[in-house]
């Protein structure tokens, strides 16, 4: 039984560890890569304060364009960067 209650209590503390509430999952709808542009209509952004929506974003490097087509599913990070809403870090799922 006490390793039973031992470890719950290592799950339950290890739990934040895997939250990663500055990724938010999309669908890419628009990829624009003569402006460095990508459109995805996605989740909340937490790390933002933002609701769910659709919009256009800068990517931080252009490869992240590379390989990515309308309809792919993405994790990614987005941030503030010179006064533009910019994909910090992305990973196609």
């Amino acid at each position: 039984m006490k390793s039973l209650i031992l470890a719950a209590a290592m799950l339950a503390l290890a739990a934040p560890a895997f939250a990663d509430s500055h990724l938010t999952k999309g669908v890419v709808t628009k990829v624009d890569t003569k402006w460095n542009k990508v459109t995805i209509d996605h989740e909340a952004l937490v790390s933002l304060d933002m609701p769910a929506m659709k919009m256009v974003f800068q990517v931080a490097d252009p490869a992240m364009l590379e390989g990515l087509a309308e309809g792919m599913n993405v994790t990614f990070a987005a941030d503030r960067v010179n006064g533009k809403l910019t994909v910090t870090e992305l990973t196609r799922d």
